[in-house]
């Protein structure tokens, strides 16, 4: 039984809109290099140019994060899913505001 790899829905359109993907992996950092070897356009959302997991990005084995871990070196095993939460950024404007930027 291989490793899940799920795929975040901001992602999915760089990896065939696909929610998920499965590999025979013995480390996360094996896992996501599968991901990215069969979907290139993912690399550039996940790592840096030095190939360092970007920092926005939070990886999950089995719901531990792997940053308290071994990082891309922590082990997996059979039946492991590995979650890819990126960090969103925004907000809402207020109603307030809102009014303001309309009357300028």
């Amino acid at each position: 039984m291989p490793v899940k790899v799920m795929i975040p829905t901001p992602l999915r359109p760089y990896a065939g809109k696909r929610a998920s993907a499965e590999f025979h992996a013995k480390t996360v950092g094996e896992a996501l290099g599968h991901l990215t070897s069969e979907f290139a356009e993912l690399r550039k959302h996940l790592f840096t140019e030095e190939g360092k997991l970007r920092s926005f990005v939070n990886v999950y084995v089995n719901d531990e994060d792997i940053r308290y871990l071994a990082k891309e070196n922590t082990p997996t095993k059979d039946g492991d899913t590995i979650s890819i939460i990126p960090s969103i950024a925004g907000g809402c404007i207020s109603t307030r505001a809102a009014r303001q930027r309309a009357k300028a």
